[in-house]
């Protein structure tokens, strides 16, 4: 795998050489490809492509796919027919399982998203390699003084997310784990699931040269990092999941002294994005199809807001996720981006998310990040969908669908238990919560937030 990453590194630089035109070229060629094999080996795109030309390399001549389409077709959708939906569940209900191969072959990584349908996504190691090749990108401009501060923290990587399932910021960072075992010791991940004292007790004593997780937590880190609780030096802060206001880059760099570089990706591509000094994500347009359109799916000019955006992995052969909806809205920077970069420059407008603040015990209040509530609601058996609305500094009301064939009444009864749980673990006091009879609204996008703080005044 080492010789092909390195490969795929050379040709990533040269393509960058080349400027636009070759980054072009590049990918026209890749998705003529990755719809041929898409045709030839998934029975789902053979039947939905039956009409398109023998050749495509025109992404706006592909139907649209989403991942309710996707889930609903999902023994039809793979390339390899021995991988099943029932196989596949059944390795994801083994936890102790994550980060191993699927059959020997895949990653498997888990989302519930924000409509609500649990996603599941393979890839193979010719899609890691892809990633890892592209990793330089988001690397790159790191300066002498953060190389250093690197070197004297030996490295060390502290991945704050979810654990407890196959997330894929949790899986993949196992994987590679797995692959390179005397990597163990500089790649470690926390979770997000323990007390934030505990949390941060656990990074003061690993003292990593650079801290990835989601905004929300990372804010929170950086709060601590204020108040002198925790004392880290990282060289580098990449949140991701969230949209990275300039305010709140600007507040997590001085806190940290660190260089903040923002990753957007999706468990449906993980190597859609890399963020530059100046505010902007650049896509890796030659590996992948980004297409900023309006609600009818008809494009959307640069400088003007997309309703959503349709993405095309380029790499993942095994589950072809072409034209996919995606459901984040962008914006396309109409003119080059002054860090010089020649790929595509994006803001991202639709995957915001805020700390939900909660009166503490001791007479504070607690932050916690949405994912903590999410992460324990997706685990709570018999719930299809759900919604959490903060209504009041001490009141949260959880509007639940039930699972068909699942008891509502005691479904109920397990999230009130679950939730009171996750509440004492954190020292929160005094908050109640309720039961919506309503179901889970959507948003105009036709999204459903499933975690909605309560907006500030």
């Amino acid at each position: 795998m080492t010789d092909t990453v390195r490969g795929l590194g050379r040709d990533a630089r040269q393509a960058l050489r080349e400027g636009p035109a070759g980054i072009a070229r590049r990918q026209r060629t890749r998705l003529t490809e990755a719809v041929a094999h898409a045709r030839a080996n998934s029975p789902f795109y053979r039947d939905l492509y039956r009409d398109l030309p023998d050749r495509v390399d025109d992404p706006t001549l592909l139907p649209v796919t989403d991942k309710k389409l996707l889930m609903a077709h999902f023994d039809d959708w793979l390339t390899d027919l021995a991988v099943t939906r029932a196989k596949v569940d059944e390795f994801l209900a083994d936890p102790g399982l994550v980060g191993h191969r699927f059959q020997g072959k895949y990653m498997v990584a888990t989302t519930s998203g924000t409509t609500g349908v649990r996603g599941l996504f393979l890839s193979d190691d010719r899609y890691a390699a892809v990633h890892l090749a592209l990793g330089s990108r988001a690397n790159s401009g790191l300066g002498p003084r953060a190389t250093l501060r690197v070197l004297t923290h030996a490295g060390r990587t502290a991945v704050v997310a979810a654990t407890g399932g196959h997330f894929y910021s949790v899986a993949s960072t196992a994987r590679f784990r797995l692959d390179h075992p005397w990597l163990g010791r500089i790649l470690r991940v926390f979770s997000i699931n323990q007390p934030l004292p505990e949390l941060v007790a656990e990074l003061n004593d690993y003292n990593p040269a650079s801290i990835a997780g989601f905004l929300s937590l990372l804010t929170a880190l950086a709060g601590e990092q204020e108040a002198g609780r925790l004392h880290i030096r990282p060289a580098m802060v990449l949140p991701g999941g969230e949209t990275v206001s300039d305010q709140a880059r600007q507040r997590i760099a001085t806190a940290f002294g660190a260089m903040v570089r923002p990753a957007y990706m999706a468990t449906e591509c993980a190597l859609l994005a890399f963020s530059c000094g100046h505010g902007w994500y650049h896509v890796n347009a030659d590996w992948v199809v980004v297409e900023p359109v309006d609600a009818d799916h008809r494009p959307v000019p640069p400088g003007q807001p997309s309703h959503t955006a349709l993405i095309s992995n380029l790499a993942n052969r095994v589950q072809p996720i072409l034209r996919y909806d995606l459901g984040d809205g962008m914006l396309v920077r109409p003119d080059p981006c002054p860090c010089g970069s020649p790929l595509p420059a994006i803001r991202v407008q639709g995957r915001a998310a805020d700390l939900v603040t909660l009166p503490a015990a001791s007479g504070d209040t607690v932050g916690l990040s949405p994912m903590l509530f999410g992460t324990l609601l997706d685990r709570v058996p018999g719930v299809e969908r759900y919604q959490l609305v903060q209504t009041a500094p001490d009141r949260l009301r959880v509007r639940l669908r039930p699972k068909i064939g699942a008891d509502g009444d005691q479904v109920w009864r397990t999230v009130q238990e679950e939730l009171s749980r996750l509440l004492a673990e954190h020292r929160v006091g005094g908050v109640r919560l309720e039961r919506g009879e309503e179901a889970p609204e959507q948003a105009s996008s036709g999204k459903v937030r499933r975690i909605i703080p309560l907006v500030k005044p």
